[in-house]
């Protein structure tokens, strides 16, 4: 990491004590682009989160970006869903009542494949199966999205960096092409975001939550990322965290999340950040000018 140092004023930036803080050339509000959208779980506010019809949803949207999460089948599977359970968003207590509490780690790919995971949304996705992470993979890839995968509960999964990576190089997302500008991967685990980094360096990574500004220089040494959830932002710490220098010799960027309101996707618009991260990415969009 190379970086240039300055004094910061802390009562304009983060309101405490002035701080020693590395500047960059550039960051978001001084950068002239607007901030990226990304479609949280695909399109989320219109389809079943993390399903195949979520996908479409975005790109039907004209979204450029969705979001996803990953965890692991019984026997190996890399799935997309979010909660460590299948009961909020599937019929697992109907097709399976007698394995409470329906953990993901407890029920095999076939097992799962069974499931029905868009009734609970609305009628008309009736049907709608959770999707491996190789199918996922395929329909961002035919509708030419981009994808910021975030690995989901990594300690209940020990190897699922590799595992994911290696999903990944199957499907072709690990070329030159996707590794610049189609691809991140994400975690609240530090230690998960950096076994990625060290895995493959050329993956861009995203480490999730609003960790202090004062423990930033060690994680820029493996995350392109902060991306924090939006009520904790302030334009200060955004200007702080696109003050280091990442892994690939630019900026830290900042995606923040979820925002569903225009009101809202202005507020951090205003902030200087590098993304925003949404159930309803056409709502933001419009508010932005994105």
């Amino acid at each position: 990491m190379h970086t240039r140092t300055v004094v910061a004023s802390a009562t304009a930036l983060l309101g405490t004590a002035s701080l020693l803080l590395p500047l960059s050339p550039a960051h978001g509000a001084d950068r002239g682009a607007l901030p990226l959208v990304v479609a949280h779980r695909g399109a989320s506010g219109y389809a079943p989160e993390n399903t195949l019809a979520a996908v479409d949803k975005a790109a039907g949207l004209g979204v450029d970006w969705v979001e996803n999460d990953v965890q692991r089948t019984r026997d190996g599977e890399l799935v997309v869903l979010h909660d460590d359970s299948l009961a909020r968003t599937t019929d697992v207590e109907e097709v399976f009542p007698g394995r409470s509490p329906w953990k993901v780690k407890d029920f095999t790919a076939a097992e799962i494949a069974r499931l029905d995971a868009g009734s609970w949304f609305g009628p008309a996705f009736a049907g709608t199966r959770v999707p491996t992470l190789e199918q996922f993979l395929r329909r961002v890839e035919r509708h030419g999205r981009k994808l910021l995968l975030e690995i989901k509960n990594p300690k209940l999964y020990p190897g699922i960096e590799g595992e994911t990576l290696k999903v990944l190089s199957n499907e072709g997302w690990l070329d030159r092409a996707h590794l610049e500008n189609r691809l991140v991967v994400q975690s609240f685990s530090a230690d998960s975001v950096r076994t990625v980094h060290e895995l493959k360096p050329g993956v861009r990574t995203g480490l999730l939550g609003a960790p202090p500004v004062k423990d930033l220089s060690a994680y820029a040494d493996f995350a392109d990322q902060i991306n924090p959830p939006h009520a904790s932002l302030s334009v200060g710490y955004v200007a702080a965290v696109q003050g280091f220098e990442g892994p690939h010799g630019k900026p830290l960027e900042v995606l923040t999340w979820t925002v569903d309101e225009a009101a809202a996707a202005r507020r951090v618009a205003g902030f200087g950040v590098d993304g925003i991260i949404s159930n309803k990415p056409d709502v933001v969009r419009d508010a932005v000018g994105g």
